[in-house]
């Protein structure tokens, strides 16, 4: 079984927001596709070790697993793909939490192109084409989404800083 792009959306949205029961329906609406897509996507990834099954319908992701998947396998199973500049939404260093601590130049910046859009810079490929709109209607959807995308096609500072930040917004670091 492979996995498709759209696994780390739903991988994600799961983590983001663990404390809401999901049936398939409502994480398919919330993610701009299927039911019956997101249960494939669930089963694929069960059967790559990113997530655990609970019980009938029910499961969890394991975080460590989805960790090191993000940090080194996504940029090579999902490549990011720089185009010409648009408007868009703003991601990698572009958005938090890295934009405060990466500085970049007006339009250096890349975005997911968008219509919706309020930045301009280099477009980048989403993980899938329904990436931006999930990132303008969740904003912890965007901030994970973003340091994907800084793993994914970031230099080694930023993919450092951005393996840091998905750590702790996984729950994987110490209190202290």
């Amino acid at each position: 079984m492979e996995l498709k792009p759209q696994d780390v959306l739903v991988l994600f949205k799961q983590v983001a927001h663990a404390d809401r029961a999901w049936t398939y329906a409502t994480l398919g609406e919330a993610l701009q596709m299927s039911a019956s897509q997101v249960h494939r996507s669930v089963k694929r990834c069960i059967a790559a070790g990113l997530a655990v099954e609970k019980g009938r319908g029910q499961w969890q992701t394991v975080r460590t697993a989805l960790l090191e998947f993000a940090v080194h396998g996504v940029r090579y199973a999902f490549p990011a793909v720089i185009g010409a500049p648009r408007r868009g939404v703003a991601t990698a260093f572009g958005a938090a939490p890295l934009a405060g601590e990466i500085r970049s130049s007006p339009g250096e910046a890349p975005v997911w192109p968008h219509a919706e859009g309020t930045v301009r810079g280099p477009s980048l490929s989403p993980l899938c084409r329904t990436v931006p709109d999930v990132a303008l209607a969740d904003p912890a959807m965007h901030e994970l989404l973003a340091l994907q995308d800084a793993l994914r096609m970031g230099r080694a500072r930023e993919r450092a800083l951005a393996a840091q930040h998905l750590k702790r917004l996984l729950g994987l670091t110490d209190a202290s």
